[in-house]
This record gives C-alpha cells, structure tokens and sequence, in this order.
C-alpha cells in the first residue's frame, strides 16, 4: 500500500476518535459540569447585583454531608440575596437557602436532576422545603421561595446561559 493510501485510511479512524472526544463537532468543550459552584455563584453575582457569596463548603462542613461522597456533589456555595425581606431571614444561620439560595454542582445532569426531583418531592409534603430549582447540565441552582417569582426568574435566565 502506498503511504498516500495509508493516509486516507486513518482518516475515519481519527474522525471517530475526535467524535468520541467532543473535538471536531463545532461546540464548546466548555459545560456547565466543568464549572465549580464558586464560578457559577460568580456569574450570578454578574448578573444579579444583589447577590454575594456567603460559604464555599468542604466535606467537613458541608451541611448535607454530600460534598465529595458518592452521588453527591463536588461542589457547593451559598449566596445570600440582599431582596429578601430582614424578617424572613431574622433567626436563620447565615447560609441558610432562605437568606438567598445555594449552587450544587454534580458530575453530571442526571445527579442535578435527582438532587431537584428529591427536594421537589420533600417540598410536596414539607411546605418549608418548597424552594425555586433550576439544572443546567450537572449544576443545580436553588433559590429560596422567599423570592418572588420574577426574581427568581432572574436566577433561571443566568442557569440557561451556563450550558
């Protein structure tokens, strides 16, 4: 075989392996999985001035005791949101979610959209539980449900432009 024929007979073998890796298909290597809670509260605060970063949790302290265990996340942050009312927030820890929300990241969607569906169920029979969720790819931003729902609205549009 001539070497200009062994050429051309790698090329599909090198398209199927760019394919494989994501390389080649015209869209961004970039995802809102490869984004750690801490840059995800960063766009928010972009976006949403009245928002500021509160915690960035660890194993040791992470409240859900989630961070960094099997299905959980690897990442957290809680944000505090300076529109919720004082009283709602009056006997209530700093990083509490009602004070303004909180970023999980997940390796991937399906752990995001777990996360939700657990808390959406716990809100259904625990009316404290109820908060606004929104997943895009493996983040999950959670936002109190002491926001109004335009507000909350605006937490939506930031998580549509993370993917």
């Amino acid at each position: 075989m001539s070497a200009r024929r062994s050429a051309f007979a790698i090329i599909p073998v090198i398209l199927l392996v760019l394919t494989a890796c994501g390389g080649g298909s015209g869209s961004s290597s970039s995802s809102a999985t490869s984004l750690t809670a801490e840059q995800v509260t960063v766009k928010l605060i972009e976006k949403i001035p009245s928002v500021t970063l509160v915690k960035a949790y660890t194993s040791a302290d992470d409240p859900n005791h989630q961070l960094g265990r099997p299905t959980g996340y690897t990442s957290k942050t809680a944000f505090a949101d300076s529109r919720v009312e004082q009283p709602d927030t009056e006997f209530v820890d700093a990083d509490s979610l009602s004070r303004g929300g909180s970023v999980e990241v997940y390796p991937d969607e399906a752990g995001a959209k777990a996360r939700k569906d657990y808390i959406v169920n716990l809100g259904k029979s625990l009316p404290l539980a109820v908060e606004y969720d929104y997943v895009q790819g493996g983040v999950l931003i959670r936002v109190a449900q002491e926001m109004t729902p335009e507000r909350a609205a605006e937490y939506e549009a930031v998580a549509k432009t993370l993917g």
